[in-house]
């Protein structure tokens, strides 16, 4: 076992914690069984989650016990937004989602050995508790009081939308949840993010009244935030998930390659499972020579590797070397093609035609005469082949997988052309 504590707090992933010091000893005296809890509100984890797994991750391989708990019972419900409530999904939809999430956590955690992980469902112990049951039995040790205390629903109940009874008792399920892993497995710590605190306490707090000699904890990890000030794990085209369908591979990797300079160095703490002296490599190598861009290249590799595998994120490094002039575009497969391409300015055609006007029609250029200018100054390549002609015209036998054309722009100024069915 490795002091987690230490490791934890030098990779900045220790916001609020009920007692370190008692939960350093913990892990001291271990192993600990722990948890970490995932809502099946959407069809895919995103990168947020992706931080909770990988701490996970990380206290596992410091000795200690996973469990893995997707909310079959609390994704019905859903956590208070700050905004206005959720809109319920159907039952069938929620146990669908379930499966996808256990299916996304699982590689990512070790099932083997004597801290092997366990996938749980508190599902299990909800469906069969009647209302007065629930009442009785947990109802009771919840204060209203510090019930609307809670950030999330003195937000709510502050805004015009307030907060029905049903979300409202969505911290007394998730308190539930720590009682019955901590009664079933011995579970003593849970973790997740800073804004779950208060969801989080309710665990404790549960136990401690159910449980008066139980020692139990809570860790909370911070908020990711960017240096440009917009907002973690999103980009223009949306939230980067860990579902490949959702967000390509591709994406996922220039989503990392293209993290901003000033964040990089907090992105490889909290993501990368590197050693601290190769963390502190790249960050040296990020203040001496940023153009190269080493630590954005490492932490898109490690990560999509790890999310996606060997083999697609070797297929997303020949893309993006190919798009560029660095490889053959002939030799990428049509989906990781088509995936990269949407990630540059595209449009689709009926059919082919002049080069220039291409250049123009997708936006590389601002004129037609600006797009001849730069066939005249040698600027301009249609599949990494320079132009040599302004009045050069795209055929058929040039189109890619039989539908794309990569357009390019001197040696970083990508677009692409589809040709689709008139």
């Amino acid at each position: 076992m490795t002091d987690i504590v230490d490791e934890l707090k030098w990779r900045g992933l220790i916001a609020l914690s009920t007692d370190e010091d008692a939960l350093r000893k913990a892990f001291a005296d271990g192993p600990v069984t722990f948890y970490c809890g995932f809502d099946p509100t959407a069809p895919s984890l995103h990168l947020g989650n992706l931080v909770q797994i990988l701490t996970m991750r990380r206290i596992q391989q410091a000795g200690h016990r996973p469990l893995g708990l997707v909310g079959g019972a609390t994704g019905l419900i859903g956590d208070p937004k700050p905004t206005a409530e959720r809109t319920l999904n159907a039952p069938e939809t929620v146990a669908e989602w379930v499966e996808r999430l256990r299916g996304q956590i699982a590689p990512l955690l070790d099932f083997d050995g004597p801290n092997a992980a366990v996938m749980v469902n508190n599902l299990d112990w909800t469906q069969g508790l009647s209302a007065i049951e629930f009442l009785r039995d947990i109802g009771k040790h919840f204060r209203v009081n510090k019930m609307i205390a809670k950030e999330a629903v003195s937000r709510r109940l502050n805004s015009d939308a307030g907060i029905s009874y049903t979300e409202f008792s969505y911290q007394i399920l998730q308190g539930m949840d720590f009682l019955e892993l901590y009664r079933r497995y011995g579970c003593t710590l849970q973790t997740g993010g800073s804004d779950q605190w208060g969801n989080l306490t309710s665990g404790t707090d549960l136990i401690h009244r159910v449980e008066p000699d139980a020692v139990v904890h809570a860790l909370g990890t911070p908020l990711i935030t960017k240096a440009d000030g917009t907002k973690f794990g999103k980009t223009e085209s949306g939230t980067i998930w860990l579902d490949p369908e959702m967000t390509t591979p591709y994406a996922f990797y220039q989503f990392w390659i293209n993290a901003d300079d000033r964040d990089v160095a907090k992105f490889l703490r909290i993501f990368s499972f590197r050693s601290h002296a190769e963390i502190e490599e790249l960050e040296r190598l990020t203040e001496e020579r940023p153009q190269a861009r080493a630590a954005q290249r490492a932490l898109a590799e490690e990560l999509t590797t790890l999310v996606h595998g060997a083999g697609q994120t070797a297929a997303v490094i020949a893309a993006s070397k190919a798009l560029f002039g660095q490889g053959e575009l002939a030799e990428l497969d049509g989906r990781t093609l088509a995936s990269a391409l949407l990630e540059v300015p595209h449009i689709q055609v009926a059919e082919l035609g002049s080069v220039v006007d291409l250049f123009a029609e997708v936006g590389l250029v601002a004129s037609k005469s600006a797009a001849r200018r730069t066939v005249k100054e040698g600027g301009a390549y249609v599949n990494n082949v320079k132009v040599a002609s302004e009045d050069a015209v795209a055929s058929p036998e040039d189109l890619l997988d039989g539908r794309w054309l990569v357009l390019r722009r001197g040696k970083r100024n990508l677009a692409a052309v589809e040709v689709v069915a008139g």
